[in-house]
């Protein structure tokens, strides 16, 4: 009992305590704060993680069509070319068409989308790209978009760091870097270093 009496009296004690209550609040508050733009990094980020094989600011809608009104050899004027896109509700959207070969139609339309004829078969396909929602916005913050991002993500790496040496200061020392804490760490550096080493 006395022990324990001089033990929550000793002042290095009472500092130790108070330093960790204060990195507890700050580790709560800078998260909190920072939780949104985190989320956001961390949803764009497995976007741009898989960019090789998803596209991250469209959705693309191919739709395969067949046509017998438009027979080889016939080159078609813009009036004709809009009606085809009629059939789409892109009719308004034409921006121009050529031939790139004989009898193959390509027509391009506002948005990067795009159709294409071969009227030697009448086989023809239309892509119709569509923004993501949100996702492509998210995904413009990884570029800095502007001045005032590059600061507040500057800002926010450093809050970050705060937060990690929080992490390591808010618990007692056998309870966090030197002890279970400190294996999780060397653990979480090791993993990067071994892929980049296997690269």
């Amino acid at each position: 009992m006395k022990k324990d009496i001089e033990r929550n009296t000793n002042p290095k004690s009472k500092s130790a305590a108070l330093f960790r209550k204060w990195s507890r609040l700050i580790h709560r508050d800078v998260s909190f704060f920072f939780a949104g733009i985190l989320l956001i990094y961390c949803i764009s980020g497995i976007y741009m993680n898989h960019r090789d094989s998803i596209n991250v600011h469209y959705t693309v809608e191919r739709i395969e069509f067949q046509t017998n009104d438009y027979p080889a050899g016939k080159k078609l004027k813009e009036k004709e070319v809009r009606a085809l896109l009629g059939n789409y509700q892109l009719s308004d959207a034409y921006t121009k068409h050529y031939y790139p070969k004989d009898n193959y139609l390509k027509v391009f339309i506002k948005g990067g989308s795009s159709l294409e004829l071969n009227q030697a078969n009448g086989q023809g396909v239309v892509e119709i790209l569509s923004k993501r929602p949100l996702v492509s916005d998210m995904v413009k913050l990884h570029y800095n978009p502007g001045k005032w991002w590059t600061w507040f993500s500057d800002f926010f790496c450093i809050a970050m760091i705060l937060v990690i040496i929080t992490g390591f200061t808010m618990l007692k020392v056998r309870k966090g870097i030197f002890g279970r804490g400190g294996l999780l760490l060397i653990a979480g550096i090791l993993i990067p270093i071994i892929i980049l080493l296997t690269l």
